[in-house]
């Protein structure tokens, strides 16, 4: 079986880089007092949400005595 080739026309793609427009995007408007304020709060959430689980979690994962070792000196008192 031959597949049928049919010639793409690539000559609009190499156009396309070449092609400059001359109408200028509308500016960017700028966020007002609220939004900035806003944003600013997210940000300080999320920040204290991290830090405060690493704060409950560091003591769960620092290795201190372990469940063995507080069996025995329970055991060695009541003799």
């Amino acid at each position: 079986m031959f597949r049928r080739r049919e010639p793409v026309p690539f000559a609009f793609i190499a156009e396309a880089d070449k092609f400059r427009s001359n109408v200028t995007p509308p500016p960017r408007e700028r966020a007002s007092a609220s939004q900035v304020v806003g944003r600013t709060l997210v940000g300080l959430v999320v920040v204290a949400g991290l830090v405060g689980s690493m704060l409950f979690g560091m003591p769960a994962l620092s290795p201190d005595q372990s469940p063995a070792q507080t069996q025995q000196s329970e055991a060695s008192d009541g003799r």
